[in-house]
């Protein structure tokens, strides 16, 4: 009789032993935790650097892209009477448009400034493109087309759905240097707006959420508080185990007399 109630004891605490350690592997792999190469109850932190640098998947770059190409056709077509460094330096501010987008992009998972910051200049290193656009036409009495224009409007139009740069230099040197010159322009304009509403959103995130060392400070603290949580539910845990392990005992005595 003895014997049986003993085994059936050893029986249940290897149960309860079981189960407790099913409830820790449950526990840390909601919290993120490598189960059986962590100690037990130790929680991983979470990670907390945004998933950032696709920045060939943003509207703002292949506009960008679009526009390096189209000035650097023009600049080494239409400029080419120039005796100074103006392609050179046309070619240069296309680039860097096109360039810190794709920089400021890779920057962005440490540093929400320094990605704010080369966007900006993107931004600005297309108002010299556009200057340079506006410079040739006005210089060589050319017509600027005017936002209501059809010509503008369909322009418009068409780059809604088009951002491959070979969607633009195809049979570029069809296009007369008045035409390439004000898509280029029109194409500028609504790169500034896709700029504008990015940095404005950036900003507000940066506002909203912190930079980089808030972000690290909230998971330092978030990731103590997980841990003191789980130490409390650890602790509990123990305790009721060892009141189940008396109680055990105490009905084993109770069987022996």
């Amino acid at each position: 009789m003895f014997a049986r109630e003993a085994g059936a004891s050893k029986s249940e605490k290897e149960t309860m032993n079981d189960n407790k350690d099913n409830r820790a592997n449950e526990a840390n792999r909601a919290y993120g935790a490598y189960g059986a190469n962590r100690p037990y109850g130790q929680l991983e932190p979470k990670p907390f650097l945004p998933k950032k640098g696709n920045y060939r998947g943003l509207l703002v770059y292949q506009k960008a892209e679009c526009l390096y190409d189209i000035t650097f056709y023009f600049a080494h077509h239409y400029f080419v009477e120039r005796k100074d460094r103006t392609i050179d330096q046309v070619v240069q501010a296309a680039r860097s448009g096109k360039q810190n987008i794709a920089e400021g992009s890779a920057a962005a998972s440490t540093s929400a400034e320094t990605e704010i910051k080369l966007l900006g200049v993107a931004r600005a290193s297309m108002q010299e493109t556009l200057l340079d656009y506006e410079d040739y036409l006005r210089t060589r009495h050319l017509e600027q087309w005017l936002l209501d224009d059809p010509r503008t409007k369909q322009i418009q139009e068409y780059s809604k759905t088009h951002n491959r740069p070979e969607d633009y230099t195809k049979d570029i040197d069809k296009r007369s240097p008045e035409a390439l010159c004000n898509i280029a322009i029109t194409l500028i304009h609504q790169f500034d707006n896709m700029m504008g509403r990015l940095l404005d959103r950036l900003q507000k995130d940066f506002v909203e959420k912190g930079g980089i060392r808030e972000q690290m400070t909230a998971a330092r603290l978030g990731y103590r508080n997980d841990q003191k949580a789980r130490i409390a539910e650890l602790e509990a845990e123990n305790t009721r185990l060892k009141a189940r392990i008396a109680e055990l005992e105490a009905q084993q005595k109770g069987g022996k007399r």
